[in-house]
């Protein structure tokens, strides 16, 4: 399709990392590359705030593209131990073999850990980062007796939406002082619109009329919802109309669906997009 930007080309170098090869698309918002380029120079952690959808993860494909640095990715949960960021034993045809974890794949390859909604995982697995986070750049695997220190090229990053903190799920200022923290916010009206029409090959005046629905919901922030139409929303409604979706349709489907399950909420929604389609 017209306008329709490839896929990432990569190469897997184990069952996490990836070299990313091809350059992503990636429309900076200010300074961040400059600075996470300068806290990766100076061997500092990166912490990435902001609201979901906003650019987050592509901006860390796009660094880890600009470095030439394997990327491992992982998704945090409830359920995420320490033993599943550094490693374990586990029996294999007989014999106990250690195998290392995500955290541990990245220290030694030398590539960038990116722990993803880092709030997310419990809090006596992220105390597991601390060492590494330092000035030591140490892991501790005590199921092996070994210090695993971080070369020169590992980075530490990780993010975090600050908009669903809440007291069981913050960082704690023992993790946070550890890292600089960028954040990212919702492109300005002509940089998103950039975006949807590199994306998705969506003429100008429907893209216009997308960033307005966004913005008419991002305004309902705290007033029925908890977060409001994310670029990343605004691509997958964009990607319908490409393809021949009646754009109420679309934004039914990827916006107002995916924002609320509350029915006055959804019918105030899709009453947005009707006005403006």
């Amino acid at each position: 399709m017209p306008g329709q930007i490839a896929p990432l080309h990569t190469k897997v170098l184990d069952a996490d990392a990836r070299l990313i090869e091809a350059e992503p698309y990636y429309e900076p918002l200010g300074g961040e590359i400059a600075l996470f380029e300068a806290a990766y120079a100076s061997q500092i952690p990166v912490l990435l705030k902001g609201p979901t959808g906003c650019g987050k993860t592509r901006f860390m494909e796009y660094m880890a593209w600009r470095l030439k640095r394997p990327l491992i990715t992982v998704s945090c949960h409830d359920d995420l131990t320490a033993s599943d960021l550094v490693g374990r034993y586990l029996i294999t045809n007989n014999e106990t073999v250690w195998i290392d974890g995500p955290l541990a794949r990245a220290v030694r390859c030398g590539g960038i850990c990116y722990l993803d909604e880092v709030v997310e995982a419990r809090k006596d697995t992220t105390v597991v980062i601390h060492p590494l986070a330092d000035d030591r750049r140490i892991l501790p695997m005590e199921k092996r007796g070994e210090l695993l220190q971080a070369p020169r090229e590992f980075v530490l990053t990780m993010s975090y939406n600050p908009g669903y903190q809440s007291v069981l799920k913050g960082l704690k200022q023992s993790t946070r002082q550890r890292f600089i923290a960028i954040e990212f916010g919702y492109p300005a009206a002509d940089l998103e619109k950039k975006i949807i029409i590199t994306e998705t090959g969506l003429d100008a005046q429907s893209a216009d009329k997308l960033i307005k629905l966004a913005h008419m919901t991002r305004n309902l922030k705290g007033n029925g919802l908890d977060e409001g139409a994310s670029t990343r929303l605004l691509v997958h409604a964009a990607k319908l109309m490409a393809r021949g979706i009646a754009p109420r349709t679309a934004c039914s489907g990827a916006i107002a669906e995916a924002l609320s399950d509350d029915p006055e909420m959804l019918r105030a929604i899709n009453e947005l997009a009707s006005s403006l389609f």
